[in-house]
């Protein structure tokens, strides 16, 4: 796996750990965090909790693979990132001249209102 892929790998795990955390198990957030978050090592997490490199290893696969199966029943990720793209493009459409100047400044107010429930 190339650096770019596993960097891929860590902000995709990241993101659905922001919004799947509070469904993993104590266990599962701690070593995801640990290893994820905090960039520890496999060898440094098991030495923190007295077990193999192995049993980290397979604690890890099997917590990205309960966020994946939650991602893939809710897609809160996937509905996240198609908003934002919506977003995006309203907040550039306030910008250009299709939008009448007199929308413009309630049409931000809705972006900005939009952006902060996220």
């Amino acid at each position: 796996m190339s650096q770019e892929d596993r960097l891929e790998k860590t902000n995709r795990i990241n993101l659905l750990f922001a919004f799947y955390e509070r469904l993993l198990t104590d266990k599962q957030q701690t070593f995801l965090k640990y290893y994820f978050h905090d960039d520890f090592s496999l060898g440094e997490i098991a030495a923190e909790f007295e077990i193999s490199r192995q049993a980290v290893y397979e604690h890890i696969k099997r917590a990205e693979q309960v966020l994946e199966n939650y991602e893939e029943k809710l897609g809160l990720l996937v509905k996240h990132e198609l908003r934002s793209r919506h977003l995006e493009e309203l907040r550039g459409l306030s910008g250009s001249d299709i939008v009448p100047s007199e929308y413009k400044e309630r049409l931000n107010e809705i972006v900005d209102a939009l952006q902060r429930l996220e």
